[in-house]
């Protein structure tokens, strides 16, 4: 190869080298941020917190209430970001376009109770969005955890019956209503009138070995806040921390019946009500979060 052929390549990488690290997107900023997420047609906004020390830590990515308040829990968050030294991500999903049954209940059925294709269940939007906030920080292996309050927790304890993933920890703080590993509620309240091919057997035990904690404040004993007060849910308990109570033990139950592997935990605060920013500060999280 003559010396001029090689500088040529030489250049050529060089340029080519430049042009690739001049359309990689920026990764998150420090401090507070706003990032759009093109999701198809339909953009998802998402509220974001680095620290200004951050070094390399997961990501923490935070699931609003049945407010939609996304900017909100973000701030919330904020606290947990500077204590573990992680990024806070906050998807908003808006009532407009994602009403009860796409929020709390993932979108897996519509109105009528009709399944629908999973590629347009909400929580397939997960998964793009750890990829797409993954790609921001050029860390294709950046490890997450799901973490979701009142609505938000009704969504990713159903995500986590529903879809695998590799959140280390998906974390339910006080959700109305829970997904009882069951087969004679119907679904929302448990597996009963789902396809067999969503309430199978090994559906249900892969739920249960599922990395979810149960994030309880013993003091959200108040029929307040939204809860869902429908037969079905009552039948899961008078208020939320009596529900999540009930739907942990049902699963440690079931899978000493079974001989299944039961990766839930239960983690408990105590005194603090039906209030985000009380139980992302509790002492508490850490173990709920990272405990064992």
């Amino acid at each position: 190869m003559s010396p001029i052929t090689l500088r040529r390549i030489i250049l050529s990488f060089g340029f080519a080298l430049l042009l690739f690290q001049e359309l990689r997107a920026d990764p998150i900023p420090v401090g507070p941020g706003r990032l759009e997420f093109p999701n198809g047609d339909e953009t998802i906004t998402l509220f974001t917190y680095k620290p200004p020390t951050y070094q390399d830590g997961p990501v923490l990515f935070i699931f609003h209430g049945v407010e939609r308040n996304a900017e909100g829990y973000r701030n919330f968050a904020i606290t947990l970001a500077e204590r573990f030294g992680v990024i806070v991500v906050a998807p908003l999903f808006d009532k407009e376009r994602f009403p009860f049954l796409r929020y709390q209940r993932g979108g897996v059925v519509d109105a009528d109770g009709k399944v629908q294709p999973e590629a347009k269940w909400t929580y397939a939007i997960v998964p793009r969005i750890v990829t797409f906030v993954r790609g921001l920080e050029n860390r294709p292996t950046l490890p997450y955890y799901l973490v979701g309050h009142s609505a938000g927790g009704q969504f990713l304890v159903r995500l986590a019956a529903f879809l695998p993933n590799e959140a280390v920890r998906i974390v339910a703080g006080n959700p109305g209503s829970h997904l009882f590993p069951n087969r004679e509620d119907k679904f929302g309240y448990g597996f009963g009138a789902l396809p067999a091919e969503l309430c199978s057997d090994e559906v249900i035990r892969r739920y249960l070995a599922a990395p979810v904690t149960f994030y309880l404040g013993t003091g959200d004993i108040l029929s307040n806040h939204s809860l869902d007060v429908s037969p079905a849910a009552m039948r899961q308990g008078p208020n939320r921390l009596t529900r999540g109570r009930a739907c942990f033990a049902a699963a440690q139950q079931l899978a000493t019946d079974r001989g299944w592997v039961c990766n839930w935990r239960k983690v408990e605060t105590p005194g603090i009500g039906h209030e985000a920013p009380f139980m992302f500060a509790a002492k508490e999280i850490a173990d709920a979060l990272f405990g064992k």
